[in-house]
């Protein structure tokens, strides 16, 4: 499992390379080619782009055209760009690879569909790389893909013509790594030849470890309503909470994310497994579809293969789902995970996670508002490190207006951070203790 691990950091590095190519424009337009599967994968231990957001092109305006049998994307642009499209199965997609675009776009540009385009959706999938994800209504291939350049007082535009096919022909248009019935062997090939890398030196910084993972971003909005996203959200509170750690000085602080970036579930994960975390903290915040009512207050979740309730069932799946909203889902690990979580050792981090959480449900009850029933389990992806106590922190309702309210108030982030703070003190202080005599 060790060497599984380091093989697809290996990937991970590759693929940064292959975003920071795309960016430099050396990966021409192609509508028949596809990329290799895993070359969508974004790399956790990116940089934030050093290049100021000015100086990225600007996407203005994109639109759909032509029926179920023929129907073209346009997205105009204020400078030409190299792009890379590609098909994907079941579910059927398309989708569009480009340097990073600022999106200009009118609010909910994408939602509606048009033609063979039930939807798509666009942002920040990697630094320096975009992405544009169309939900197709059945199978249909990509007839053509261009870049025109300005004409006529036309901007520069991105144009990709898709027609319809039946399910034979999409499938063997589909790049060899693409096609369900080839992923398999492709994979096995994959492991056979990439080698293991040596097992990083461990950090002099005695201090535990703490890794906050705020959810969703880049072209994963999470939940919106009221004007707001979640991923905008718990990334403020993500970076405020870290802030107020670091303060402390007792605890060092790594961040899944601390931009508008999209990253897979399953690298969230590897971030706490590879720099050996004490403590992994997964900020979300929820909502509920009008047609199941209303509900309100904060909820700590942990681990569980049968989850506490249906609601709790539901956010898991919807969350679990999510890394398919970058359009390539990479995510087929379930074997690895499967066996480790029947081990003693998992058995007993689930242990320690079930002790922060009613930690932290004890801080948090006494100066935020908790959900009428604040501690759930469920199968959440994110959580299931064998090695690492994790928690993942509902801090409310974005469909509530009074917990949406709270969730933008700097007041209520203060104190619900000092809630978190404080457990977190509590949690690791006999590690503390441990560090501080040399043992």
């Amino acid at each position: 499992m060790a060497n599984l691990a380091n093989q697809r950091v290996l990937v991970g590095g590759g693929l940064l390379c292959a975003a920071a190519l795309l960016c430099a424009g050396s990966i021409a337009p192609s509508a028949a080619e596809g990329p290799r599967a895993e070359a969508a994968t974004p790399n956790v231990a990116a940089t934030p782009n050093p290049v100021a957001a000015s100086t990225f092109p600007i996407a203005s305006d994109a639109r759909l055209a032509g029926d179920a049998r023929q129907t073209r994307f346009i997205l105009d642009l204020d400078k030409p760009i190299q792009f890379r499209a590609f098909a994907l199965a079941d579910p059927y997609r398309v989708v569009v690879d480009i340097p990073q675009v600022s999106f200009k776009l009118a609010a909910g540009t994408g939602a509606a569909g048009r033609g063979l385009v039930k939807a798509f959706r666009y942002g920040l999938v990697m630094p320096g790389g975009s992405r544009i994800v169309f939900d197709l209504t059945g199978p249909a291939k990509i007839a053509n893909s261009t870049m025109l350049e300005a004409a006529n007082g036309q901007p520069p535009r991105l144009v990709l013509e898709l027609e319809e096919v039946d399910r034979t022909a999409f499938v063997q248009s589909l790049a060899p790594e693409n096609r369900p019935e080839l992923r398999p062997a492709i994979a096995e090939a994959n492991a056979a030849v990439v080698p293991s890398a040596a097992k990083p030196a461990q950090p002099p910084d005695a201090r535990p470890l703490i890794v906050i993972d705020p959810g969703h971003g880049g072209i994963d909005n999470g939940t919106q309503a009221g004007g707001e996203m979640e991923k905008n959200l718990v990334l403020g509170f993500g970076l405020a909470l870290r802030d107020r750690i670091e303060k402390s000085g007792k605890y060092r602080v790594v961040m899944t994310r601390d931009d508008d970036t999209f990253i897979p579930l399953n690298d969230r994960v590897k971030v706490a497994r590879n720099q050996s975390a004490a403590l992994f903290v997964s900020i979300h915040a929820d909502a509920l579809p009008r047609r199941e009512g209303d509900a309100q207050g904060a909820t700590i979740y942990t681990l569980s293969d049968k989850a506490s309730d249906a609601e709790a069932e539901r956010l898991a799946e919807a969350e679990n789902k999510s890394d398919a909203i970058g359009g390539v889902n990479l995510t087929d690990e379930p074997t690895e995970v499967a066996d480790i979580l029947i081990d003693l050792a998992q058995r007993e981090t689930r242990t320690f996670s079930n002790r922060f959480a009613r930690l932290l449900m004890g801080e948090m009850k006494t100066t935020v508002r908790m959900h009428k029933h604040p501690l759930k389990s469920a199968g959440f992806r994110v959580l299931k490190a064998p090695d690492v106590p994790s928690v993942l922190v509902e801090l409310g309702y974005v469909s509530n207006k009074g917990d949406r309210d709270h969730l933008v108030s700097e007041s209520w982030r203060n104190r619900a951070i000092g809630a978190i703070s404080q457990a977190i003190d509590a949690f690791l202080a006999k590690r503390l203790v441990s560090v501080g005599s040399g043992n």
